[in-house]
C-alpha cells in the first residue's frame, strides 16, 4: 500500500492503516523524544499523544513536507511543552546521534579535538534552557529559524540570537582552560 493510501485511509479512521502507519513511525518518532526526556516511559507517553493529535488532525496534513517531517514536528512540539510542565532538563545527547557539519574555519562550532563527547553532553546541558532549546532543534534535530521559531512560538530573529548566544556560551563553555583542564 502507497503512503499516499494509508493517509487516505488513515483521514477515514481506518484502524488497520493507522495502525500501519503508527508501526512505520513510532519507533524513530520514539527516538526524537528520547533525545529531548529522561525518561523512557516519559518518551513512549509523548510519542502517544503525538500520534493521537497526528490522526486527530490528519485533515490539516497538506503533503507540503512529508509525513514523517510534519509528524517529527509534532513529536519535538509535545516533547518541548512536556520538559515545560515538569521544568526539566533536555537529556544528554546519544553519541550516535551526533553528525559532523562542514564547516568554513571562521565557523564558532569548532572546537578543540580534545574536546570528548561527554565533554559536549556537560556543556549542552549546563546551557541555559531558552540556548538549549534552539541548540538542540537546530544542531541535533535539523530545523531552520523559520521552523523554530514556528516550535517555540518566538521570532526567527529571537531564534537567530539566541543560538549565536548559545553557540557563544558552548564555545565558552568548550574552552580548554590552562594546563588543558576545563571548568
Amino acid at each position: 500500500m502507497l503512503k499516499v493510501d494509508i493517509i487516505e485511509q488513515c483521514k477515514q479512521n481506518n484502524r488497520k492503516a493507522q495502525l500501519q502507519l503508527y508501526n512505520q513511525y513510532c519507533n524513530g518518532m520514539y527516538i526524537v523524544a528520547n533525545r529531548f526526556l529522561k525518561n523512557a516511559n516519559d518518551a513512549e507517553d509523548v510519542v502517544q499523544e503525538a500520534f493521537i493529535k497526528a490522526f486527530s488532525k490528519l485533515h490539516q496534513y497538506k503533503a507540503e513536507v512529508t509525513f514523517g517531517a510534519w509528524l517529527k514536528r509534532i513529536v519535538v512540539n509535545k516533547s518541548i511543552d512536556f520538559l515545560k510542565s515538569k521544568k526539566q532538563k533536555l537529556v544528554a545527547l546519544d553519541e550516535v546521534h551526533l553528525k559532523v557539519v562542514d564547516a568554513d574555519n571562521d565557523d564558532k562550532w569548532l572546537v578543540d579535538d580534545a574536546i570528548t563527547l561527554n565533554d559536549v553532553k556537560r556543556a549542552i546541558d549546563n546551557l541555559p534552557d531558552k540556548y538549549q532549546y534552539v541548540v538542540m532543534l537546530y544542531l541535533i534535530e535539523g530545523y531552520d529559524h523559520q521552523e523554530i521559531s514556528e516550535i517555540l512560538n518566538i521570532t526567527e530573529v529571537a531564534s537567530r540570537t539566541q543560538l549565536f548566544r548559545g553557540k557563544a556560551k558552548l564555545q565558552e563553555l568548550l574552552t580548554l582552560k590552562k594546563n588543558g583542564t576545563r571548568y
